[in-house]
């Protein structure tokens, strides 16, 4: 007589494997990956002592790579990511997404070690860019996404922007290379105030189960358009009254618009606070580089480094941490240590900001704040490095 089972069969749990396949599934895997490498090197090699090369020397190439290079690999990672969620078409994998990243990290090689002149950096730089802002055009063209279009033209001034530093670089353009530096970093905080516009309100209400506050249009264009104009203004060397009206416009409105999705219960949700805090640092970093091209020179140090390490630290690892879990098929929950990896790179920001007004110890708070950053995102390899490299924990593709 057979036996007449009566428990329901338990569906097994899928094995989540690592592999080039998974790797190559969707384009926050690569880009995370290397760029959480690549900066964690880039600056304790810096701090260390390493100074560029003859072609990209000194504060040249460490500006270029943690903006261009680190930044950049980010951007591109999150941009491609979400586009196939915002348009609805085929996520962005395989060979081209692999070619993508063989770009980048070509890049980084010969900005490393390019000696002769910057000819193989800037063409790495260049089809990087360029491929990236096709990549995710494509799919916005595609689905006829007006409210997208833009994404892949400011992509293409990303790139833009660094050829014209790398051609000022190497004496082709009389330019001065430090505004072109400083022009590529509030093009990054343009994006984070793309970005963090659009998904910051919605992670808060996944997280706290509360409605989405909607804000005036005109006001949602004045924050996002801020650091893109304060970025031209750099770079033309405009009169500088006129930078600190549009640096203090960048950060109040960024602020405003910030904390009306703020609620005080985000305080035990660390995948929330993190990225509040990283885009409020990159608002006031706004406001402080206005007040430095007009009444401040001396607070351009610290405004640079509150939206290099402030903004773009510790808004990209919360970002990475809070993205990688879902599109891995995980719960959003933090796992453990990125709590103080999330504390490492706040006081990475508070130290190198210090350095800009403690002069006799500037040289211990660059290396404690390098030596931060860097802790940072070892974290991070730490407990996502497997997870990246890995099919989904859910059995879902991607």
């Amino acid at each position: 007589m057979a036996i007449i089972r009566l428990e329901e069969p338990r569906p097994r749990l899928p094995i989540s494997r690592p592999g080039w396949s998974p790797l190559m599934a969707m384009a926050f895997r690569p880009f995370y990956l290397v760029a959480a490498v690549f900066g964690a090197v880039a600056i304790l090699a810096w701090v260390a002592g390493f100074n560029g090369t003859d072609a990209l020397p000194g504060m040249l190439w460490h500006g270029h790579e943690m903006i261009w290079g680190y930044a950049g690999a980010v951007i591109v990672g999150f941009l491609l990511t979400a586009v196939a969620s915002w348009t609805g078409q085929p996520a962005f994998s395989g060979t081209p997404l692999a070619l993508l990243a063989a770009l980048w990290v070509g890049a980084r090689i010969a900005a490393s070690t390019e000696t002769g002149s910057l000819l193989l950096t800037g063409a790495l730089s260049v089809a990087f860019f360029v491929s990236a802002a096709v990549a995710v055009g494509l799919p916005i063209l595609r689905a006829r996404s007006r409210r997208n279009a833009g994404v892949p033209f400011l992509l293409l001034a990303f790139g833009a922007a660094d050829v014209l530093y790398l051609l000022t670089v190497a004496g082709v353009l009389a330019l001065d290379a430090r505004r072109l530096l400083f022009t590529g970093l509030l093009l990054v905080a343009g994006f984070i105030t793309l970005i963090g516009l659009r998904v910051i309100p919605f992670f808060t209400h996944r997280a706290l189960q509360r409605p989405q506050v909607a804000h005036p249009r005109w006001a949602g264009m004045t924050a996002l358009l801020s650091p893109m104009v304060l970025a031209a203004l750099v770079a033309a060397d405009a009169p500088s009254p006129l930078a600190l009206v549009v640096g203090l416009a960048g950060m109040v409105f960024n602020l405003v618009l910030l904390a009306r999705n703020a609620h005080g219960s985000m305080r035990r949700h660390p995948l929330l606070w993190v990225l509040y805090l990283g885009y409020t640092l990159t608002a006031l970093g706004l406001g402080l580089v206005g007040a430095a091209l007009s009444v401040a020179p001396a607070l351009m140090s610290a405004a640079v480094h509150c939206i290099a390490i402030g903004g773009i630290g510790v808004l990209t690892l919360g970002m990475m941490t809070r993205t990688a879990l879902g599109h891995t098929g995980r719960k959003l929950e933090l796992p453990p240590l990125m709590v103080p990896a999330y504390a490492l790179m706040l006081l990475a920001t508070v130290l190198r900001v210090a350095a800009a007004f403690v002069p006799a110890a500037y040289q211990p708070l660059i290396h404690a704040a390098g030596a931060c950053f860097a802790g940072a995102l070892l974290l991070f390899l730490w407990r996502y490095g497997l997870w990246l490299v890995s099919t989904r924990a859910d059995g879902m593709p991607g």
